[in-house]
């Protein structure tokens, strides 16, 4: 019988009476109705389902912002038993309840993952403005120990999100995505824009979202990363960033004229301080009125190509800042306003009658860009800081959100403002030059944004040891949802708790900033940035300085994993992968891991573990103390399934155990998995300084290893092309061999001959001095494979 037919399947014996139960086959699921709603399964692969049920009748025309894949052709077997209709892929078992309109999922042996709860959809009629619409409301059934991840960052200090309600509305230091993930190896994306009332107690975890249908998406990936993977797949893959975006960033609220923040990147080079990025925060443009007008204030900024071409003879990178709202007294403000594509409510600044324009409208997304490509990226500017992407919203009143956009009222679109806006400027760049690769800042975001190039931060939060803390499971909270890309304000942004300027005289406060820069260099975008006092390197003293120091001995290290973190970059690109992940991504199987807040694995290999309260320096009687005689210890747990290198001394230790990690006030304790091949590059004062042909290789034995080491030209979109080149590592444990296989691929000006200094981590070391182990061997290598006994 063809697909599309209607078929008889069962008769139901409800309360004495009998009911014809029918189903439509489709090529890609079922359909139904019942409980009074049209009901669709729908495979998008074998491991990707697609559950949309509405209130019977209604018809709505649903085009996901988020989601881009469209279905496979899969081998799909559909049967019934009278109650329920089975679907099964070869990854999945799906059972509908004709019945109670109950959906459920097994995997292929019949191991029970996840469901609906019974009679779980609801429909509440109500009015969208004027347009009839729904709250629709779907529960399900957790056990009772299944720890979930995600719902995007939430500053809960939480991982383990179960017990938890929240409302999901993006907005400073919120950034909401109804996705969670699940410690059996599923995860849920819960397919709306409107604000979602996300609520899981003991009876059951819902989500409910204004919206003309229940629409969420079943992926099934086996463990975290995989999970990961799933969510890729469904909302498109991230783009490499360019090699020196994840090198050094240095911020302030803000640079006041061109000679200052050409004269930081002078000050950096002079110090020999490696810097790649520095950044234009808001007003180079001049007055309120004129708020993000997209130009250059002639008194402050008068040769705005001046200064580019000086920090690009520097070798260093711009980043400007740009809004959605537009000033009164702006071109942009009042073309947009006069082809009715501005939302009407207050946006940032306050009083300025700035309003926020409409991303949700292409033609609207088309004049954003225009204005941002004439009047700055002109100018051979280098990357973006998208701020307010939620965006503010000030003076609100009830009737804001009945504003129309493109797709509908605003209030049934808010979430994906940031999506929308930051879509514009990466999809504009694009079409513009393919030549240099969209770097994007932006303060917000909502699932499917890792296509475009973008990198959130966690907003504007404030400087404290509490705020430090609760950086950690709000970025691995964030990429569990799939965006890899995520940073914080090194320092925290308000200096409120140390009296704005007083800071940099507070020593208390040095500590912390000093224990957030280690933590910074373990994060996708290292950036330094705040408001109430400058935050660059020699604002903290000078070298001698622990401070200065401390803080330079990270940066250094943050280049010097560069060839390990843009290879991890690759595989986030190319394989799904994640570079902050959460120890239970890796060891699912030690439950000690599942909800710990303060450890996190950085790509595959090293294992974080940030100092988060003060140790050395405190407040007595409003004196600052400080005490350096003694050093302090920090508890590090480390996961059982591995042995583990102290990353600093080379000592060895079994997982399962938590250990009292002496922590100087230099020392974040760092450990890498047995079974590790990390590259370290020589110092540079950028990240394209020198080439990589003079590369250690360290080799942490104890299992076999792999690890490719990538190569591209760093800054255009050739490797789409294929230009590029992988150098696969292999370790064999039983040999005590390292072998490097045969270069794979070629770009233009890539090295033909290289060295490799290898080196073989013992594990004998006491931990009481510096990692004693030398370089083992030196191998040339001209792109065939060697193998090298060490």
């Amino acid at each position: 019988m063809k697909y599309g037919y209607l078929i008889l399947v069962s008769i139901l014996l409800l309360s004495g009476q009998l009911f014809a139960q029918q189903y439509v086959k489709t090529e890609t699921g079922v359909k139904t109705k019942l409980q009074s709603m049209d009901v669709e399964v729908k495979f998008y692969s074998p491991t990707i389902v697609r559950v949309i049920k509405s209130p019977e009748g209604v018809s709505f025309d649903k085009q996901s912002l988020s989601v881009i894949k469209t279905p496979e052709k899969i081998d799909l077997k559909i049967c019934d038993n009278g109650k329920s209709v089975i679907l099964s892929s070869s990854v999945l078992n799906v059972i509908l309840d004709l019945q109670t309109g109950k959906v459920s999922y097994q995997d292929s042996k019949g191991k029970s993952l996840f469901t609906e709860k019974d009679y779980g959809t609801q429909f509440t009629s109500t009015l969208d403005v004027q347009k009839q619409s729904y709250f629709a409301r779907q529960a399900f059934i957790l056990d009772k120990d299944e720890a979930i991840y995600g719902l995007g960052q939430q500053q809960n200090g939480r991982l383990n999100q179960r017990g938890q309600r929240f409302v999901l509305q993006n907005a400073n230091m919120q950034v909401c995505i109804p996705f969670f993930q699940s410690i059996r190896g599923y995860g849920v994306f819960w397919d709306n824009y409107a604000p979602t009332t996300f609520n899981d107690n003991p009876q059951e975890l819902s989500f409910e979202s204004l919206g003309d249908c229940s629409d969420y998406y079943f992926m099934y990936g086996g463990n975290g990363d995989g999970v990961v993977a799933q969510m890729r797949d469904l909302t498109g893959q991230a783009p490499m960033l360019p090699l020196w975006a994840y090198g050094y960033w240095q911020s302030r609220e803000r640079y006041k004229n061109q000679n200052e923040i050409v004269g930081v990147v002078e000050k950096y080079r002079n110090l020999k301080v490696p810097l790649d990025g520095i950044i234009q925060d808001w007003q180079y443009w001049g007055k309120d009125s004129v708020w993000n007008s997209m130009s250059f204030d002639k008194n402050t900024y008068p040769d705005p190509q001046g200064m580019v071409n000086k920090i690009h003879q520097m070798k260093a990178h711009l980043m400007i800042v740009a809004w959605p709202g537009f000033g009164p007294l702006t071109n942009q403000y009042k073309e947009l306003m006069q082809k009715n594509m501005m939302i009407n409510f207050d946006t940032w600044p306050p009083q300025s009658g700035a309003k926020p324009y409409d991303p949700y409208n292409s033609v609207a997304r088309d004049i954003y860009w225009d204005y941002l490509n004439k009047g700055v990226f002109s100018f051979n500017t280098d990357a973006w800081w998208l701020d307010s992407s939620e965006p503010d919203h000030i003076n609100v009143k009830d009737e804001d959100f009945d504003q129309p956009t493109y797709l509908g009222s605003y209030r049934s679109v808010i979430n994906a403002f940031p999506l929308m806006h930051v879509k514009g400027v990466y999809e504009h760049q694009r079409a513009t030059t393919s030549e240099k690769r969209v770097c994007i800042l932006t303060r917000s975001a909502f699932a499917g944004q890792q296509r475009f190039g973008a990198n959130t931060w966690s907003g504007d939060i404030v400087s404290s040891w509490k705020t430090l803390q609760k950086q950690i499971p709000a970025g691995l909270s964030f990429s569990l949802c799939g965006i890899p890309y995520w940073n914080a304000d090194i320092g925290g942004f308000f200096l409120w708790e140390y009296n704005g300027w007083n800071a940099l005289k507070d020593k208390s406060y040095h500590e912390l900033y000093v224990r957030w820069i280690q933590f910074g260099a373990f994060t996708p975008m290292m950036r330094s940035h705040g408001t109430d006092a400058p935050r660059e390197i020699y604002q903290f003293g000078k070298r001698g300085d622990w401070e200065f120091d401390a803080i330079e001995k990270y940066i250094n290290l943050r280049y010097q994993l560069l060839p390990y973190l843009y290879s991890t970059a690759w595989g986030v690109t190319n394989h799904s992968e994640s570079i902050m992940r959460a120890l239970y991504m890796e060891f699912a199987a030690d439950k000690n891991v599942h909800n710990i807040t303060n450890e996190y694995m950085f790509g595959r290999s090293i294992l974080v573990a940030p100092v988060t309260e003060p140790m050395y320096i405190s407040k007595q009687d409003d004196k600052v103390v400080e005490d350096f005689s003694q050093v302090k210890t920090h508890k590090v747990y480390l996961p059982e399934g591995s042995v583990w290198y102290d990353f600093w001394t080379g000592k060895k230790h079994q997982g399962g155990q938590t250990l009292d990690r002496k922590a100087p006030i230099d020392i974040m304790p760092l450990y890498v998995k047995a079974g590790s091949i990390l590259p370290f590059c020589p110092k540079v004062q950028y990240a394209a300084e020198k080439k990589w042909n003079n590369l250690e290789i360290r080799i942490y034995p104890g299992v076999d290893s792999v690890f490719t080491l990538y190569e591209d030209e760093t800054d255009n979109y050739d490797y789409e092309k294929g230009k590029y080149s992988e150098i696969p590592m292999k370790w064999n444990e039983k040999t005590h061999s390292l072998t490097i296989g045969d270069q794979k691929g070629m770009f233009p000006g890539m090295l033909t001959n290289r060295k490799f200094n290898l080196k073989l981590i013992s594990g004998n070391n006491n931990g009481l001095k510096p990692n004693p182990d030398k370089i083992t061997k030196t191998v040339v290598y001209s792109g065939k494979a060697l193998t090298v006994k060490l």
